[in-house]
């Protein structure tokens, strides 16, 4: 069972680098806002196995960098995770919107989570990217008339 925990933006680093851009040295997964974000990781046993940040703009939560280390994936550890936050940040009353870019190649892993696509594809570094989207005070409403 994996254990997710708040951990600072530093123990995030390692796993960014690994999975998202390995081509690149641990700098180059640094965002200009990490102090200002939030960060948690997903633990199994003592191990450190998933990272995700968020950040917070005025009614909305951005995720960034969410990494799951590649042998560890497809063991349900990235789905725990998104649940975890989805469900942090749909109880904060002053969001409206969590938000992301995702790799063209997880679209459907996120539709999964309700959330939608918002624009035309774009590239960062080479690799194709969405915007996606999920409407806070819809799922709020929506569970509170259940």
């Amino acid at each position: 069972m994996i254990v997710i925990k708040a951990i600072t933006s530093e123990q995030t680093l390692a796993i960014r680098q690994q999975v998202l851009w390995p081509q690149h040295d641990i700098n180059f997964c640094r965002v200009a806002e990490d102090q200002q974000g939030l960060h948690f990781g997903g633990w199994l046993e003592q191990k450190l196995v998933i990272v995700a940040s968020l950040f917070v703009s005025q009614r909305e939560v951005r995720l960034r960098k969410f990494a799951c280390l590649e042998q560890y994936q497809n063991r349900g550890f990235g789905s725990t995770m998104l649940r975890y936050l989805i469900e942090q940040q749909q109880n904060q009353a002053q969001f409206n919107t969590f938000w992301f870019d995702a790799r063209y190649t997880a679209i459907t892993f996120y539709q999964s989570f309700g959330f939608h696509v918002d624009s035309e594809v774009f590239y960062k570094h080479q690799i194709a990217y969405v915007k996606m989207s999920r409407d806070l005070v819809a799922a709020r409403t929506e569970e509170a008339n259940t």
